[in-house]
């Protein structure tokens, strides 16, 4: 999987009279792990739909490499090769009887041969580490299961860009630690990821880039410098990290602080 650019221009979506996007703008760093933020109800499924090209925005411009996107059938067959969206929800993505079949049906619609598809499906149970599942029927999965199910369908289209709704939505702590290592095994297999989230505290750690979205517009930059700027958590109607509302009340300057450690490093240094 190659690193390919993808980024979106002055989109502009809406749904029965409501502007959800509005001239957003927004590149996705190539091979990196960006945490697009957002409210419930902010647009980040929207935006997100709309750069794997599931929605034609009525302004502006989805490109990859700086060619944008044709929402003709070979086209819009081309795009998804190289960006793949996974839901928030598994179950509206997963409809075949067993955990092999439901990987496969996307290889096995690109019309590559038995053994090319068998190769894919290996590939992606290996990187998600759910082997042992792949001839378990999918009603028998727990729900963290079916989302790791979810990701490795559309990893075994290849995607250069995995677009994630929502991941951790609906995990216990454990399952949140296996979805993380799931994340780090897709990045070290050159695959560009992208979060949608409302966790601050997960973007913070986890994100090497952070979008905000706020009133339909993208603000974009390094995690740790979005996430102390108050004004701006606070238009996005979400909160301050943990760590940066602590290191409010100790009086000490929250930007640069990505968790524990650092905030711990930073106390140390002021002894």
């Amino acid at each position: 999987m190659s690193h390919r650019q993808l980024s979106g221009h002055g989109l502009r979506v809406g749904f029965d009279g409501r502007s959800v996007l509005d001239g957003a703008d927004l590149t996705v760093p190539r091979g990196g792990r960006m945490a697009l933020l957002g409210a419930n109800g902010s647009g980040k499924t929207t935006l997100l739909r709309t750069l794997s090209g599931a929605v034609r925005p009525s302004a502006g411009e989805v490109r990859v490499d700086g060619v944008g996107v044709d929402y003709g059938r070979a086209g819009l067959r081309a795009h998804r090769q190289v960006v793949q969206l996974v839901a928030q929800n598994p179950d509206d993505q997963l409809f075949a009887a067993d955990v092999f079949r439901d990987i496969s049906f996307g290889p096995l619609n690109l019309g590559l041969s038995e053994a090319e598809v068998q190769e894919r499906v290996d590939h992606a149970l290996a990187v998600l580490s759910i082997e042992d599942l792949a001839e378990r029927p999918i009603h028998e999965l727990s729900f963290g299961q079916r989302k790791r199910v979810a990701i490795a369908g559309a990893l075994a289209m290849r995607p250069c860009v995995l677009l994630l709704d929502e991941p951790t939505a609906g995990l216990d702590p454990q399952g949140v630690d296996e979805l993380v290592a799931a994340l780090e095994a897709l990045l070290a297999d050159h695959t560009t990821v992208v979060v949608a989230t409302h966790e601050v505290d997960f973007a913070l750690w986890w994100a090497d880039t952070a979008a905000v979205l706020v009133d339909g517009r993208v603000h974009c930059g390094e995690p740790s410098e979005l996430l102390s700027d108050a004004a701006l958590v606070a238009a996005a109607r979400l909160r301050r990290p943990i760590v940066h509302q602590v290191a409010d009340a100790l009086g000490m300057a929250a930007s640069g602080i990505t968790e524990v450690g650092s905030l711990v490093a930073a106390l140390r240094g002021r002894e």
